[in-house]
């Protein structure tokens, strides 16, 4: 049974290479973070990520502690050739199949349960995807083609097909960026992006994905801020955003795990940035880059993780199902390139 004991700090933490330092198993062993989140620095073969999978879970003495990655598709792929399958974008796997709105379904299902089947067997838990973003005309090219498309109901349609293939295979999704982040012009991995559309429209078209897939286990949120809510702080730091908007309208009850605090548009040290975002109702703070003395600042500031975050985790992590047999990959894939023909 999953009981997070001990009780994890609420965070996620990257590490430097393709194999864990004793200085970061020393750090880990003693910060006890919720999780771990892998990149492409991470990965270099099958055999390797096991071993530093392993070794992560071994550092905070949790066997299943999460560990992240993101495997999307298209341009935002952690896992690729020549040991991993090539996926669609998001939006190309959608547009691939036309019109036919249940075919788009079936394939975006199929492919998800591939993905869950490849990260399974490095015994990663957790795929950040989908994204339920919209690809809003004059948006920027961050979310682009990882977008499922413009229409928020088949947006949310997509992304159900994606969080169940996941699940379905043993593997948490995490919906993002909520509330949205397709109407961005600007890139939060460089600046802070500030959306000034009227309330009504973000209720009526970005929040409508995430509203309908409110109940899944895991959001990540936006590093946005939406002038219509709360002119002065992007989502992930701003109380208003968080509890009327994706508590509150979204009705989002799941883990909520910030975007990477690392990124340029929040403002202030490290510790700072993850202090705002748990004071703001976040629940998890997911910090990318690495960078051991970061991550120690940030350890010896934060306590442990709430009750209430908990048994939020503890929830999403009793939603995965089973890992798919060799035979049922085998399938699904045959299942799947028959739609994309």
């Amino acid at each position: 049974m999953y009981g997070l004991e001990p009780t994890p700090r609420p965070l996620i933490f990257g590490c430097a290479g393709p194999d864990l330092l004793d200085d970061e198993r020393s750090l880990f062993a003693k910060a006890n973070p919720y999780g771990f989140i892998l990149f492409d620095r991470n990965i270099e073969n099958p055999e390797q990520v096991r071993l530093l999978v392993g070794a992560l879970r071994e550092a905070v003495g949790r066997r299943d502690a999460p560990v992240l990655v993101d495997q999307e598709g298209g341009r935002v792929a952690r896992l690729g050739p020549p040991f991993w399958r090539t996926s669609p974008a998001a939006g190309r796997l959608g547009a691939l199949i036309g019109d036919d709105v249940a075919k788009a379904c079936k394939a975006i299902f199929l492919n998800s349960q591939l993905i869950a089947y490849e990260l399974s067997e490095l015994n990663i838990s957790v795929d950040c995807m989908p994204v339920l973003d919209l690809a809003v005309a004059g948006g920027h090219e961050v979310i682009g083609d990882r977008a499922y498309g413009t229409v928020p109901t088949r947006v949310a349609e997509f992304g159900r097909a994606a969080c169940s293939g996941l699940l379905s295979g043993g593997v948490l999704p995490v919906i993002k960026h909520i509330p949205g982040h397709g109407r961005a012009t600007i890139d939060s991995h460089v600046s802070l992006p500030f959306v000034e559309a009227a309330w009504a429209d973000l209720l009526g078209a970005d929040f409508a994905p995430f509203r309908a897939l409110c109940d899944m286990p895991l959001a990540m949120t936006a590093h946005v801020v939406f002038t219509a809510i709360d002119k002065d702080h992007p989502a992930t730091t701003s109380p208003l955003v968080i509890r009327d908007v994706i508590r509150g309208e979204i009705g989002f009850e799941g883990l909520l795990m910030t975007d990477d605090i690392c990124m340029p548009a929040l403002q202030g040290s490290p510790i700072e940035r993850a202090e705002r975002a748990l004071a703001a109702g976040c629940d998890v703070v997911l910090h990318c880059n690495g960078k051991l003395k970061e991550m120690a600042e940030i350890a010896n500031g934060i306590g442990l993780m709430g009750k209430l975050s908990r048994r939020r985790a503890i929830r999403a992590a009793s939603l995965r199902g089973k890992q798919l047999s060799p035979e049922e990959f085998a399938d699904a894939k045959i299942n799947l390139d028959s739609l994309l023909v």
